[in-house]
């Protein structure tokens, strides 16, 4: 097939998304397809630069919203063509534009098939809010949530610390804070605001943190995150030796089944498609509560959903072949 694999972008995750699609990229070349690399907000990406990219890694910080605010998705728009032509596209785009519906739609107004979710489907899930709405009226259980404004006295009102402030748009626990003790609170709806229009509050759920990669309508074998800090953030993700992830997680059978069965049940009250990965927390009173559902996960080295389909025996360049192909038989 000819698929162009859409990279970089100006969102936040940028840094993660141009070292996944690379991955993709060369992983479907070596399934013998023909492979155009495009960062959408530079454009094609040449072998040689890709090489560099992908040897330079991930960073274990993300790019400063100003660096941000000097880029545009305009390449795009002006490389039409290569999305007109391809039979796929593949999006290894991570939050922003690439993942909240826009590029998308644009997709489905040019009669062009693509991985992943649907414009309508991306936009709720990538709103935390809706998808907490969303998932409870499915049976999913979920934290408690306030959205901002919420003032301090509001918030000890409503919550037990510790709680967590994040921007409601967001990914990769980028703007993300633990409140531990209320004189932090301001600060961190502060921090979260600087990264989306939108913050929410959140019950803080202790335990274990699981992952359900969806792959079609299978849910693949469920992992276990065992970060170094105290929260998986965007350092511990994107930074070898800063998390253990365990697959498939060592967990009694019928808590397996379970993290199983409510990930097909989100990824199907949010109406995904293709791959999803679906996120929880177990306490230790083994409950499950879902934190949220990524419709375009990352596919670094270091990411999840290869390491899923890995346990599952599907190697990454079959995983991501199995991905263009659904796209395809959309």
């Amino acid at each position: 097939m000819r698929i162009t694999v859409l990279l970089g972008g100006t969102s936040s995750e940028r840094d993660v998304s141009v070292i996944s699609g690379l991955r993709i990229a060369e992983a479907l070349r070596g399934r013998g397809h023909a492979v155009t690399a495009f960062d959408t907000a530079r454009g094609v990406v040449p072998a040689e630069e890709g090489a560099r990219l992908l040897a330079g890694g991930v960073g274990a910080a993300p790019p400063s919203p100003s660096a941000l605010r000097a880029m545009q998705d305009a390449a795009l728009l002006r490389h039409l063509d290569l999305l007109r032509e391809a039979d796929v596209v593949f999006l290894a785009l991570h939050g922003g534009q690439g993942e909240d519906g826009t590029i998308q739609a644009l997709l489905d107004l040019l009669g062009v098939r693509y991985t992943g979710s649907g414009h309508l489907a991306s936009g709720i899930a990538m709103d935390k809010d809706l998808t907490k709405r969303l998932l409870r009226q499915a049976g999913v259980p979920t934290a408690e949530w306030r959205m901002a404004p919420l003032t301090r006295a509001e918030a000890e009102r409503t919550f037990a610390l510790p709680v967590v402030v994040k921007p409601s748009k967001q990914g990769s626990t980028v703007g993300l804070t633990v409140v531990k003790q209320w004189s932090d609170y301001d600060a961190a709806v502060a921090e979260a605001f600087r990264h989306d229009d939108e913050v929410m509050i959140e019950a803080f759920v202790p335990g274990r943190e699981l992952t359900v990669a969806v792959l079609g309508e299978q849910a693949l074998p469920v992992g276990e995150i065992i970060p170094v800090k105290e929260i998986y953030d965007y350092e511990c993700k994107y930074t070898p030796g800063m998390a253990r992830e365990v697959f498939p997680a060592d967990l009694p059978a019928a808590v397996v089944a379970d993290a199983q069965r409510l990930g097909l049940a989100a990824f199907r009250a949010l109406k995904l498609r293709g791959y999803a990965r679906v996120d929880f927390r177990l306490t230790p009173g083994g409950d499950l509560f879902c934190l949220e559902a990524n419709t375009l996960p990352g596919m670094t080295a270091l990411s999840l959903v290869p390491q899923a389909a890995a346990a599952a025996g599907i190697g990454f360049e079959d995983l991501c072949d199995r991905i263009a192909r659904l796209a395809a038989q959309a």
